[in-house]
């Protein structure tokens, strides 16, 4: 069999990896594929399964959610609410260095986000006083991802930075596990990041009953955080009822090398990113052969005895790849076109490339500045722009649970009333005009 990890001699030969789709274009795998036909009928896609969904909790509320909850996860699978109470005992029951691990990391992130400058602003002239005042939201509601691998890292690097906001109050819907239950990591990880309320709810019914409210989960101003394909579609389904952070798709990792760099720690890092799932996208670019040839034999190595090796392979051989490029230039310029969640620079002098980078949802600088450490504890969330939406949105952050109010006090000085009212008058509308020449001075 070939290697997990292809190679290829330009971005031409690897455009089947560079090419960016929509929500709307992934392909699903065959068997969930199969599984959401048999549901809800032949010819059935993500998007219109999720539509479905979506329309039946904002119609009938608990009764959808408890019906879709047991269709899609199982018969016992039903809504339950988790307080502080259940939170806080679950730090205790975790192991100790995973607590430590957790605190530590904790630690990090709310001193990151606790430094984003959050005042409003007053300034003043002639003619009055102009502003802004910025408030937090209300209530927010969080999307952890669950399941076979419960994500409680999502939950510090979501919740922490409604907390450094201020928001009144962090609801959070979790996919329970096989069993009904929600791990002991994710409740430990609300007691450490401020939670209010968490229910064991997945899925596009989870998002729909934040987005509408049901009798069991209330109605939040915006919905945040990653997660499958049918969550990420239904978050595109309500945005305008509510606010959503992005739409996040699979995960995506570029690592651009010099012959500095690493195969075996490439390789590690491919893998990490790799083994999130089937749809995740790891690519190498570097302007040395050599290496990509070595980091594919370290990937092979590394595949041997991971636990995860199947998705890990699945990953590489559909979406992930080793480009050969003339320069490291040209590798910027490909990533720049990209746009990835993550971009890695693993060169030897990698300060002055920053500039050069183009947009990406974060960047690691230096081989040691692994992508895993921006999972886990570096401080910024790990909640990125994926899809090349890099190029015009960012990564969650304090300024995501906020809003901002304009403030307008104008002195009644014939300056802005008389350019206004000739305005006014220029698009054909009078009263406009007249009710800024009311306020003119004598």
């Amino acid at each position: 069999m070939s290697p997990a990890l292809r190679i290829f001699d330009s971005p031409r030969e690897a455009r089947a990896i560079l090419e960016r789709r929509s929500p709307d274009e992934i392909v699903l795998p065959s068997e969930v594929q199969n599984r959401l036909e048999t549901l809800f009928g032949p010819g059935t896609d993500a998007a219109g399964a999720v539509r479905r969904i979506v329309r039946d909790v904002r119609t009938r509320g608990d009764a959808a959610l408890f019906e879709w909850c047991r269709t899609l996860d199982g018969p016992d699978a039903v809504p339950v609410e988790l307080g502080r109470r259940d939170f806080d005992a679950a730090v205790w029951r975790i192991p100790p260095a995973l607590r430590d691990a957790m605190e530590y990391a904790a630690g990090r992130i709310r001193a990151y986000h606790r430094a984003r400058p959050m005042s409003s602003l007053l300034a003043g002239d002639a003619s009055g006083i102009l502003g802004r005042l910025e408030t937090p939201l209300s209530r927010v509601g969080i999307y952890v991802p669950g399941g076979g691998a419960p994500l409680f890292s999502t939950l510090l690097m979501s919740a922490i930075p409604a907390e450094c906001a201020g928001v009144g109050e962090v609801i959070v819907c979790t996919p329970p596990s096989r069993g009904g239950s929600v791990p002991d990591a994710v409740l430990a990880a609300a007691s450490l990041s401020g939670v209010s309320r968490l229910f064991s709810c997945g899925g596009a019914q989870a998002v729909a009953a934040m987005a509408f409210g049901t009798r069991t989960i209330p109605s939040v101003d915006k919905i945040v955080g990653p997660g499958n394909i049918f969550v990420t579609l239904a978050k595109r389904e309500v945005f305008g009822a509510v606010g959503i952070d992005g739409l996040h798709g699979p995960s995506e990792l570029m690592v651009i090398a010099d012959s500095s760099a690493d195969p075996r720690l490439l390789a590690a890092d491919l893998l990490a990113q790799a083994e999130h799932d089937e749809m995740a996208s790891a690519v190498l670019l570097t302007n040395d052969s050599e290496l990509a040839s070595r980091a594919a034999i370290e990937v092979e190595a590394g595949l041997e005895s991971l636990p995860r090796r199947k998705t890990a392979e699945e990953s590489l051989r559909s979406r992930g790849g080793a480009v050969i490029l003339g320069s490291i230039e040209e590798a910027l310029a490909v990533a720049s076109a990209f746009a990835p969640e993550h971009l890695q620079l693993s060169v030897s002098d990698p300060w002055p490339l920053i500039g050069m980078t183009g947009p990406a949802g974060a960047v690691f600088v230096g081989e040691k500045s692994c992508e895993v450490l921006g999972d886990y504890v570096a401080g910024p969330s790990h909640t990125l722009p994926t899809g090349g939406t890099a190029r015009f949105s960012s990564g969650l952050g304090v300024g995501d649970f906020l809003r901002s109010t304009s403030l307008v006090a104008v002195s009644p000085l014939d300056g802005p009333a008389e350019a206004a009212a000739v305005m006014a008058r220029a698009e054909g509308l009078e009263a406009h005009a007249r009710s800024a020449e009311a306020r003119r001075g004598p």
